[in-house]
């Protein structure tokens, strides 16, 4: 039972770190050139699973159901757990808000198809939300079992693609050096927050339980999956166009249409476009659990069936509102993403970290990220360094990319 459940949080940790914007990546790093791609995504990995592990450090001695607002406030007082709370639901309302919005609009394209009639847009992102809403609402077990049959078509629509770009890769253009070192920063806050899957962290410590071993492999197999599949993925973006190709296209859109173009493979567009929809339904399931869970515990709800109810109104209501009425206002929030997420999975993991391992005696069995505070204080610049790139992009002072 734990061995399926481990499998089960693995993938479910991978389906959310595998969105849609998995497609930014080739743009993003369009003016790295392919090593200095492959180094940087190395780094963000890095840096992702050791502050994955922190949270697991702190975990440990929590109780199996505490979240992030639990955790914060027992370790770094009222404040800590106010920046924490604000982080958390500032960056997730986000998410659901731009994923409703994004899955509705594509599900009401599909439901006028199907019906041969004009379904007003604002039904689709209903229909999606409910749909979803009500499989996170029936607990974790119930996305688990949704995930695990979204993620395996994901990837067998990831591996067609594979099938079909592999013969157009050019060893010349993966060569290339980059452009400008500026394009270096311009690419961290993308490249970042692409690996972000800390939101879904205590979800699986409850459906797991504090099961150190098993929760380790989870973390590192799951942010492994990800990196696998992006290595792949630059390989194959940047081996089939040159830089200023990738550079002129100027953002998804017009990559996916100038890769069709230049190999004359029209089912290349299809093929993205269902793994665009898979990758935004599995990120949403992942976004929108530990969102659940994080105010099932900050509003002290239970697992029972009107409980679930009231907490999944709390969770949907609001970033449906915004997708339906407001959509610009969160789109436009997600251009902050990466500081929240810098708040959420390096900031906030590494200060809680530090606190318990001050305060609290660790024992023979206590389990314990390797690195000391050097491990520490490396995680906190590396974030600086995300938020620093992040600023200079909104000022103007670096190019914007992704």
């Amino acid at each position: 039972m734990l061995k399926n459940k481990t499998i089960g949080s693995t993938l479910i940790i991978a389906g959310t770190t595998i969105g849609a914007g998995m497609l930014a990546l080739p743009i993003a790093s369009a003016g790295l050139g392919f090593t200095t791609a492959i180094i940087v995504l190395l780094l963000a990995w890095c840096l992702m699973t050791y502050t994955a592990l922190l949270m697991l450090e702190v975990h440990q001695h929590a109780d199996t159901s505490a979240t992030l607002n639990t955790l914060a406030k027992s370790l770094l007082g009222k404040k800590g757990q106010v920046v924490a709370n604000f982080s958390m639901i500032f960056l997730f309302y986000a998410l659901c808000a731009a994923y409703i919005a994004g899955g509705g609009s594509q599900l009401q394209i599909k439901l006028s198809q199907w019906f041969s009639a004009d379904i007003p847009p604002q039904l689709g992102a209903i229909a999606f939300a409910i749909v979803f809403g009500s499989i996170i609402t029936l607990g974790t077990s119930t996305v688990d079992k949704v995930n695990r049959i979204l993620f395996t078509v994901k990837i067998l629509v990831l591996l067609t693609m594979f099938f079909m770009l592999t013969p157009f890769v050019r060893g010349q253009h993966l060569l290339e050096m980059p452009l400008e070192q500026g394009f270096i920063l311009s690419a961290l806050p993308v490249i970042f927050t692409s690996f972000g899957f800390h939101g879904s962290i205590p979800s699986i410590v409850k459906y797991v339980g504090i099961d150190i071993k098993s929760l380790r492999r989870v973390m590192i197999i799951g942010a492994s999956l990800p990196l696998v599949i992006y290595l792949f993925w630059q390989l194959l973006s940047q081996g089939i166009m040159a830089q200023d190709q990738l550079m002129a296209s100027g953002g998804l859109g017009g990559f996916i249409s100038s890769v069709s173009e230049k190999l004359n493979q029209p089912n290349i567009s299809q093929a993205v476009a269902i793994f665009a929809d898979l990758a935004l339904a599995t990120s949403f399931l992942g976004v929108s659990l530990g969102l659940f869970d994080f105010f099932s515990d900050a509003l002290k709800k239970g697992d029972g069936k009107s409980d679930r109810v009231k907490t999944a109104t709390i969770t949907f209501l609001p970033p449906l509102c915004f997708a339906l009425f407001y959509p610009q206002g969160f789109i436009t929030a997600l251009g902050y993403a990466a500081i929240a997420l810098v708040i959420l999975a390096v900031f906030l993991p590494v200060a809680m970290v530090w606190k318990q391992r001050k305060h609290r005696q660790y024992t023979q069995d206590c389990y314990q990220v390797k690195g000391g505070n050097l491990g520490l204080m490396s995680a906190t610049c590396a974030g600086v360094a995300i938020i620093t790139a992040q600023c200079l992009q909104m000022f103007g002072v670096i190019p914007a990319v992704g």
